[in-house]
């Protein structure tokens, strides 16, 4: 196959491409601002799994009635549910091939989420080095948005990370 590969893909042979996850060291530069798609619609079925599976039954969370009777007037979809929805898309351009992750800072919930809203992500690269404690990694650090179908903003937060410096060792290593 003697094409040009499309972005995001690499040759595995003369007639088999891979898709690529995460992007490289060198490519998570300072400023970079990446939109993540798709866009992820916040099911019952997620509210109600993220409820249980951290243990927060809060009635805001899980009883419709109670929830009916709030200034929300609906279930509100739990703060660390949306966290991690968010957070998980934006894995694959990001941090698909991440090491560790090293912090999440500054988190910020401003609006409520609600079963049926659909969240899209975006993220700002803010720093970049290589790590001192762990070689052959580099430490990201970057700023992620989420906002709703309407627009508005709903959270924010840093998250700091390692990658590896030589993806393609690692994507050989490993069938990535």
């Amino acid at each position: 196959m003697n094409t040009v590969l499309p972005h995001g893909y690499r040759a595995i042979d003369d007639a088999r491409i891979r898709e690529s996850v995460g992007l490289s060291y060198g490519e998570l530069i300072p400023g970079l601002v990446i939109e993540h798609r798709p866009g992820r619609t916040v099911t019952e079925l997620d509210s109600l799994l993220g409820a249980a599976l951290s243990g927060n039954v809060a009635p805001i969370h899980t009883d419709a009635h109670y929830s009916s009777q709030t200034r929300w007037g609906r279930i509100l979809v739990c703060s660390g549910v949306t966290l991690n929805l968010v957070a998980g898309m934006t894995v694959r351009s990001i941090s698909g091939l991440t090491t560790a992750n090293l912090a999440v800072d500054r988190v910020r919930f401003t609006a409520p989420v609600h079963i049926g809203d659909t969240l899209y992500a975006e993220t700002r690269i803010l720093t970049r080095r290589t790590s001192e404690s762990s070689p052959g990694n580099g430490v990201i650090t970057c700023h992620t948005t989420a906002h709703n179908q309407t627009d508005t903003a709903v959270m924010a937060f840093n998250r700091t990370f390692l990658v590896p410096l030589d993806a393609d060792t690692v994507r050989d290593a490993t069938n990535y």
